[in-house]
């Protein structure tokens, strides 16, 4: 059994620090950013939310993922980050809480994706999901994060594909691969990169 005592506030911090991510230059690509905000679940150890996008969405519909978005003009990676939070989630998390970031990963869709990671603290019960952009909310536990992926290779892609396995799904990159990291990271304290893990065709769209 997974201790949930790695995923609290020190530990991740401490992780963080100790974590040299990888930036990439944007180029003619555009930003964006997602977060992983830790909250307390029901019996109080730390968890932390992944949503489904609504199926009638016109990009990345019926997908799980973290919450996020495109980064707007005038605003940094990390600022972005938090306002996608507060307009998914209802969550508000000030600068302060953000406990640090891991590496950028450059989508098929053309951006390239900075994960931050923010302490929250609140309860998930506090979360209020904007049925415009989050079908559901799932609190993802340490137990459950802290599963080995599976890497596959498909026709027409000469990088594997990561499969991060949720409660019988299979969940790719970029969302797949940023959990997968934020795992090796802060769990099991091996900086592994996972830029070079490709997407499914389905999530170029």
């Amino acid at each position: 059994m997974t201790d949930s005592k790695l995923l609290e506030r020190d530990h991740i911090e401490a992780a963080l620090a100790a974590f040299v991510p990888e930036t990439v230059p944007l180029g003619d690509r555009r930003a964006a950013s997602v977060v992983i905000a830790l909250m307390r679940g029901d019996d109080g150890a730390p968890v932390f939310p992944l949503t489904l996008r609504p199926a009638r969405m016109r990009a990345h519909a019926g997908q799980f993922a973290l919450p996020g978005g495109r980064v707007d003009q005038g605003e940094s990676a990390c600022e972005a980050a938090l306002r996608e939070l507060r307009e998914e989630l209802g969550l508000e998390v000030p600068a302060d809480d953000v406990l640090g970031r891991l590496d950028d990963y450059v989508t098929r869709s053309g951006y390239v994706m900075t994960p931050f990671v923010v302490w929250s603290g609140q309860s998930f019960d506090a979360v209020r999901p904007n049925p415009d952009e989050v079908a559901h909310a799932f609190a993802v536990t340490a137990e459950e994060l802290d599963i080995d992926p599976q890497q596959v290779f498909v026709p027409g892609s000469a990088e594997p594909i990561v499969q991060w396995p949720f409660r019988g799904e299979q969940i790719y990159a970029p969302t797949g691969a940023v959990i997968h990291q934020f795992r090796e990271v802060v769990l099991r304290g091996r900086h592994t990169r996972v830029g070079g893990f490709a997407q499914p065709a389905f999530a170029w769209r």
